[in-house]
């Protein structure tokens, strides 16, 4: 039988984090560990976790941010698989059994689900552009970050190739590391919704930081410059490099940041063909 490792995040979310909890210990294939990464609240998180949840592994650190956070649950984990799930987000009862299930009958190291978006209390529908699939997918996580944090299920060894979370990404570092993942591995989807992803809330790193797609930029050039992408994955990535930098330079200009828009234009400049 396949050990799972549930790895989750959180820092100042006490309520919320006590909703995703109930998810995971209402699982009808129940998780071998699940590990909460306190990334340095000062809420009443220690406590919850020691009266509700006495049998998770509670892991304190001063706050370094959610890459941080993920990568110290991934050190700590014993599981084959380690699966994610922030704070502000709920998985369905058959999540991690669904998972599994697919997992054992097939050769995938990856998984990840549909999702269900609930936004500021109230269930919309997903844009096009955020249609998942499965499979060799790199090109469609290119524009935007294609699988949830919340959704995936990985091997432990995935991570002994690619690296963990990037720390230097205040933002993004789900987008950067699926970019490197699925440049050298295909993903199994599973089409029936498995979580509900909530949005809306202040404390969401969306709303925190400006021109997020500065970051997706950053990822970009590193996974162009990284060696690792066939040629038509790199003219991919290098196209979609190229619209993202020259609308943030666009940006920047009508900003009056002189001196970031020209950091931009050479960045384009040694793209281009």
């Amino acid at each position: 039988m396949s050990s799972i490792s549930v790895i989750i995040p959180s820092y100042n979310r006490a309520e919320l984090l006590n909703r995703a909890l109930k998810s995971v210990y209402a699982q009808t294939h129940s998780p071998d560990e699940v590990i909460i990464i306190d990334d340095g609240s000062t809420d009443n998180t220690r406590e919850l976790i020691s009266k509700n949840y006495p049998h998770a592994s509670y892991l304190y650190q001063e706050n370094k941010g959610v890459s941080a956070a993920r990568n110290t649950g991934i050190q700590e984990a014993t599981g084959e698989w380690l699966a994610f799930l922030d704070s502000d987000d709920e998985w369905l009862p058959d999540k991690l059994a669904t998972q599994i299930n697919a997992l054992n009958t097939s050769d995938f190291k990856v998984c990840h689900t549909e999702e269900i978006w609930i936004r500021n209390g109230v269930r919309v529908n997903q844009m096009q552009k955020h249609k998942k699939s499965g499979g060799w997918i790199f090109k469609q996580c290119l524009p935007l970050c294609a699988m949830s944090p919340s959704s995936i299920i990985i091997h432990r060894d995935i991570f002994k190739q690619i690296g963990l979370f990037d720390t230097s990404f205040p933002a993004c570092e789900d987008y950067d590391l699926w970019l490197k993942i699925t440049a050298r591995y295909p993903v199994l989807f599973i089409e029936e919704p498995q979580i509900k992803k909530y949005g809306g809330h202040e404390n969401q790193l969306s709303q925190q930081y400006w021109g997020m797609d500065r970051f997706r930029i950053q990822a970009l050039e590193n996974i162009i410059n990284s060696g690792c992408l066939e040629a038509d994955n790199k003219a991919a990535a290098i196209k979609v490099l190229l619209k993202k930098a020259k609308i943030y330079q666009k940006g920047a200009l009508k900003r009056g940041k002189d001196e970031e828009a020209a950091r931009y234009q050479q960045l384009m400049e040694s793209f281009e063909v």
